[in-house]
């Protein structure tokens, strides 16, 4: 009788983490008494991945926001800065345009519509084409965008993002004027200092803001990229994956997470003979069907991984054997012919029809998005995921 059980996803308990905390003893300890207590057997390629969150958390990787204003006003010049692109986050953002408006006298804030980049919407798209509106070439005012729409409340939320952030930035000492457009050289008509905030479309939006003429143009993954008065940083990414930490502090993401993840897997191996995967992983890549939210907000779902995690699924589509080479078998034949076309399978898929819709993501992405949705965003206390079977498939008994 082949096993029964396939992939199983498991969310375990950890202490709360602090700076300076080992976290190669924290997470290889929780997941051998995970073992110990609930009697699971390690195999070769099981996963072992924990939030980033705890890794920066240990690392002890924050900024304040007088740091973050600090790097504006230097890298920015400190007058008039354009801020576009935002997201609608009080979580991701909002402390972050608190130190970005401490840096500058003026900002002019161009929020994209009708929805950010990871799907909050502003204002209904339905209600965009109501009102005869053009989305990709129109840049409204505040008083048109309010004559239009009104005051719009985020569905989840329950905040008018517009008037939340204008209110954020005028507390902080700075002149706002807020604008909506999704080309990004509207902003070059009010100046030519520039923050981009998007996240996976910054590289291309930074190359057409310097072709029409900006003159200083940085990314949020610019700001907060080297240490300020002994501040934490992230020299790849700057202030793109931060969390708000206090009303002062932001935690960054984490920074040189690869020593840790082979650290771990080493451990682990010494301590049960099995070759256990091992990865960081952040937002899931995911969108949600009614808020069309999609969930990546950070700049990756995984910034470190053991080598056993590069790649992506190389699979059959177990349907498309039975409806078309086997259409001809049923039971146990059936089975044993599948099985047979598993074993034989060659080199990579690509192409072959026998693997069409098998999910061609990264292995990384797949794996990140399914301890995501273990582990949650609130209160079950779960920041280290074990999954076990991912690998497996139809053959193994």
């Amino acid at each position: 009788m082949s096993r029964m059980i396939g992939t199983v996803s498991m969310g375990l308990r950890a202490p709360i983490i602090r700076e300076g905390d080992d976290l190669v003893e924290i997470v290889t300890g929780s997941v051998l008494e995970a073992m110990k207590e609930d009697g699971l057997a390690p195999r070769d390629r099981d996963v072992v991945a924990m939030t980033e969150a705890i890794v920066a958390r240990a690392q002890g990787n924050y900024v304040s926001v007088d740091d973050i204003a600090e790097d504006i006003r230097t890298k920015l010049g400190g007058e008039t800065v354009g801020v576009i692109f935002p997201i609608l986050s009080r979580n991701r953002f909002a402390i972050c345009l608190r130190g970005i408006a401490k840096g500058a006298k003026k900002i002019v804030l161009m929020l994209s519509y009708p929805s950010d980049e990871v799907g909050n919407h502003l204002v209904d798209l339905d209600l965009v084409d109501e009102k005869g509106v053009d989305p990709y070439s129109d840049v409204l005012t505040l008083e048109r965008y309010r004559e239009l729409f009104g005051y719009i409340k985020h569905p989840f939320t329950g905040v008018d993002y517009v008037e939340y952030y204008g209110d954020l930035i005028r507390s902080c000492g700075a002149e706002v004027e807020i604008i909506f457009a999704n080309n990004p050289r509207a902003i070059l008509n009010y100046t030519k200092n520039v923050l981009t905030c998007d996240i996976h479309t910054r590289a291309r939006t930074k190359r057409i803001l310097k072709a029409a003429g900006a003159e200083r143009v940085c990314g949020l993954d610019d700001i907060m990229n080297a240490s300020i008065n002994g501040s934490g940083y992230n020299e790849r990414y700057g202030l793109l994956g931060s969390n708000k930490s206090t009303e002062d502090k932001v935690k960054l993401f984490p920074r040189e997470c690869q020593p840790l993840v082979d650290a771990i897997q080493a451990r682990l191996l010494k301590e049960t003979g099995k070759y256990i995967e091992v990865m960081v992983y952040g937002d899931g890549a995911f969108k949600d069907p009614v808020g069309k939210i999609w969930e990546l907000a950070d700049p990756v779902v995984s910034p470190a991984y053991t080598a056993g995690l590069e790649g992506t699924p190389n699979e059959l589509k177990l349907k498309y054997l039975a409806d078309n080479d086997f259409a001809n078998l049923s039971g146990e034949a059936l089975r044993d012919a599948i099985k047979g076309a598993i074993q034989e399978k060659d080199g990579s898929l690509v192409g072959n029809m026998a693997s069409q819709g098998t999910t061609p993501r990264r292995l990384t992405d797949l794996i990140g998005s399914l301890c995501d949705l273990t582990s949650g965003s609130g209160d079950k206390g779960t920041p280290i995921v074990y999954i076990q079977g991912y690998f497996d498939n139809y053959t193994n008994d």
